[in-house]
């Protein structure tokens, strides 16, 4: 695969808001792409503290639920109907795939590098970044949609105890998947002599 290529699918990973249940690829395929991702993506001192959780079909809505009767306890009755048509945005998407961190791995790195114990888990947060990125920019390449979402930690406590969470497991986000009924807007860009410096070159 050519550097040209890689630079094209990083352009077409978008933020896609309009989706539908009909994915372009199968369900196994979309489990393949995750698990390429968590398997594959570097961690620091090769942690692998990453996890994820793929809900497909009536598990997927079931998480959109479990976000508005959470949300309903905290926003206003009659300022809910944005929320609301957010959350119904997402829910008629195809699936949500759900990052974690592993802080008993994180605990493990600390205690045994002290040195270093205050990164560890700003570390495990890149790493956890970069496997959402992976499979983002995957799911691109396959014509699949996405968005990515931070309902934690209104949600953590209703998903732990839904699918099993384990207690050392801490949500980091939710990514929302599925057929694109409309693309992206158009994107804006920063100036880029404000972003990028390079030092040195001949």
């Amino acid at each position: 695969m050519s550097v040209q290529t890689l630079q094209q699918i990083a352009e077409k990973r978008r933020t896609i808001y309009v989706l539908n249940k009909e994915l372009p690829v199968s369900q196994a395929e979309i489990s393949q792409i995750v698990e390429h991702a968590v398997l594959h993506t570097p961690s620091s001192f090769n942690s692998q503290s990453t996890r994820a959780v793929v809900l497909f079909g009536l598990e997927h809505e079931k998480l959109w639920d479990i976000a508005a009767a959470e949300l309903r306890k905290i926003v206003p009755e009659d300022k809910f109907e944005p929320t609301a048509n957010k959350l119904n945005a997402f829910k008629a998407g195809a699936g949500s795939i759900l990052f974690f961190e592993d802080q008993a791995v994180v605990r493990g790195l600390q205690e045994q590098f002290p040195a270093y114990a205050a990164n560890f888990p700003i570390w495990a947060d890149h790493a956890n970044a970069m496997t959402q990125y992976a499979i983002w920019t995957t799911l691109a390449a396959a014509d699949v949609g996405a968005n990515l979402q931070h309902y934690n930690p209104v949600i953590d406590a209703e998903v732990a105890k839904t699918w099993d969470i384990p207690a050392n497991w801490t949500l980091r986000a939710q990514m929302v998947f599925g057929g694109i009924d409309a693309p992206a807007g158009e994107k804006t860009f920063n100036p880029l002599e404000e972003r990028f410096k390079v030092y040195g070159a001949n």
